[in-house]
């Protein structure tokens, strides 16, 4: 009796785990459609691939497409034990370790531009050119890429060339041999978390200042660009608790395996998912004239209004 207990048990679990799967795949099919479209919008309109805001805000949207794409190939592999050979996986480690850090980076000079713009609106047409946009680009990935070279500079010294022809599940575990590479992973994610919340609340502070003595429509214009920093500051918080989620899966493994799977589904849902849905938000749905283009092409042309601008 125990036996059939435990096994139906065990039969339930399964049935939970498919159903998370199978959520899992909808909410990544939406978003992939939703942001697919805004990309769409934003190429489609001189203004927008010529303004800064709206160029970073694209470079976001290609590059949670990309993250999520791969998360969700690498959880669909896990879920039914797929392997591949490491230098296969390491491949989708170096992408992802990248795109990790790419979103929060990328907020951080969002948040920036909106410095710029509201306190320093003068210099804002000479900071914030086509030509600037595109060394911001390249700054942006040159910082995001930092972690995972140190990371996998040591990882190349460590590993065997028989490590790399191995058959295995990949997971980013699979890349952290020594205990203190992991404390060194750590770090890193830290002292990133501490740098880019520093900037933030930088920026809320400045702008807040400026908001309160702005009169009329600047008060209206700044008060918008505070609320904006502040949905920024929200969705950077969720990406950054991100760097932190494998400490703290890794340490629930040695445990308890069912805490594991839970914390990391749950994990997987609201600090990779979640972050990469409020891009659209800020945006595709805030910004007006982003808003009125989008409603444009979404409805193929029967909207009028962005003909104006």
């Amino acid at each position: 009796m125990a036996a059939n207990n435990s096994l139906n048990g065990g039969k339930s679990s399964l049935k939970n785990i498919d159903g998370r799967v199978v959520f899992v795949q909808v909410l990544v099919l939406v978003f992939l459609c939703i942001n697919s479209l805004l990309i769409m919008t934003f190429f489609m309109k001189d203004c927008f691939y010529t303004t800064m805001r709206y160029i970073l805000f694209a470079m976001t949207l290609l590059s949670d497409c990309l993250y999520l794409l791969l998360t969700d190939i690498l959880l669909i592999l896990s879920y039914f034990h797929f392997t591949i050979q490491m230098w296969f996986c390491l491949m989708i480690y170096i992408i992802l370790s990248l795109y990790t850090y790419l979103t929060p980076v990328t907020l951080t000079a969002m948040t920036l531009e909106r410095y710029v713009a509201i306190c320093l609106p003068l210099r804002h047409s000479e900071l914030c050119s086509t030509s600037s946009s595109m060394h911001c680009i390249l700054f942006i990935h040159g910082i995001s890429c930092l972690p995972c070279i140190a990371v996998l500079s040591i990882f190349f010294k460590s590993a065997t060339h028989g490590f790399y022809v191995q058959r295995n599940v990949c997971s980013v575990e699979m890349f952290i041999i020594q205990k203190w590479q992991g404390h060194l992973r750590s770090a890193i994610s830290q002292f990133y978390f501490l740098l880019m919340v520093s900037i933030i609340v930088f920026c809320y502070v400045k702008i807040m200042k400026v908001a309160k003595a702005a009169s009329g429509d600047n008060k209206k214009s700044t008060g918008k660009g505070l609320r904006t920093v502040i949905l920024h500051a929200i969705q950077l918080l969720l990406c950054l608790i991100q760097l932190w989620c494998p400490f703290i899966e890794a340490a629930l493994l040695q445990t308890n395996f069912l805490l594991y799977i839970n914390v990391r589904y749950f994990n997987y849902i609201t600090f990779i998912l979640a972050p990469r849905c409020l891009s659209p938000l800020i945006y595709g749905l805030r910004d007006e004239i982003f808003f009125h283009a989008l409603k444009y092409y979404a409805l193929c042309g029967l909207y009028k209004k962005p003909l104006d601008f």
